[in-house]
């Protein structure tokens, strides 16, 4: 995890301050002049040569810190850690009910290949990762938030069951965009397993097929699918922006973005790093949790 962490360092301040534009100019906006934008790009310290500015943000990383905004002149850490419970809760939202759909649909498929329901689940993939996220989410919004007025179309409510209404159609639109991958992955496993010499062993010997697939089968098609997860999980991550974008909520997708627009260079990387920090965690935790489920799976 460190090199690959370092190495994002790098990546995140190259990419970051190759963004065109100028910090100073878009601060001053139409009071700039050369001697004010001098003046300003002095304070921020962005004058200085870009080797002297990755040290001192490497610096500030080790000391715990992740610089000052540029634009509210606030530590750039509790700016990110304001907005991390909304996004962590949309986050955390998505994975879950993309679990629920895809667990009982892989498994109605699975159980009966080649029947109407098994090509009914099995175009379910091929609709879902063929619509764009911004379209699922403006539909959701049309339907379910405008026509029949259930979930909150925009914010993050203040009390916890408000929020979890809030929630619900972003994390409705992740789960659209993420449960036809499970699916396949999941009946894909589930069949090569049906297939395989103890199940069928399991069923000479008068074992339900209920039994079956939840002793034998699921359990060991799902290790193959909690890698599936993992990574489309880390692929979430960065989705986060454009689905915050969509339902008006102030996570660190729209932080982002924001940070972008104005040139907040501090904000710009906290945050890119913060989503790197995050992808590396899950893949750590996927490879974890696959040798866990795994006993062949040996973590040296």
């Amino acid at each position: 995890m460190i090199p690959v962490l370092f190495g994002i360092s790098i990546a995140v301040f190259a990419i970051v301050h190759s963004i065109p534009g100028d910090p100073a100019d878009v601060l001053l906006g139409q009071n700039a002049t050369p001697a004010k934008i001098k003046i300003i790009n002095h304070q921020l310290g962005i004058d200085r040569p870009l080797i002297i500015q990755y040290f001192n943000f490497v610096s500030d990383i080790f000391h715990g810190s992740l610089g000052i905004s540029f634009y509210n002149h606030e530590p750039v850490f509790s700016l990110i850690l304001a907005r991390l419970p909304m996004t962590g809760m949309l986050l955390t939202g998505g994975v879950l009910l993309s679990i629920l759909i895809a667990l009982p649909l892989s498994i109605l498929a699975a159980s009966k290949r080649g029947a109407l329901r098994d090509q009914v689940v099995r175009a379910i993939p091929i609709i879902g990762l063929g619509m764009p996220q911004v379209w699922v989410g403006v539909m959701l919004i049309l339907l379910f938030g405008l026509k029949f007025q259930i979930f909150p179309v925009s914010g993050f409510g203040d009390t916890f069951p408000e929020r979890l209404r809030s929630i619900f159609l972003p994390s409705l639109t992740i789960a659209i965009l993420l449960s036809p991958i499970l699916i396949r992955s999941l009946r894909a496993s589930m069949l090569e397993i049906l297939d395989s010499d103890y199940v069928l062993t399991a069923r000479s010997k008068g074992i339900s097929t209920a039994r079956i697939t939840r002793v034998h089968v699921l359990r060991n098609a799902i290790i193959a699918s909690v890698t599936v997860l993992g990574i489309n999980i880390a692929y979430l991550v960065g989705s986060m922006v454009v689905v915050e974008r969509v339902f008006a909520m102030a996570g660190t997708g729209s932080l982002m973005v924001d940070s972008i627009a104005r040139r907040d260079y501090p904000i710009v990387q906290g945050v890119t790093l913060y989503f790197a920090v995050v992808v590396v965690i899950v893949s750590l935790i996927t490879d974890l949790i696959h040798a866990a489920l795994d006993p062949r799976v040996v973590l040296k």
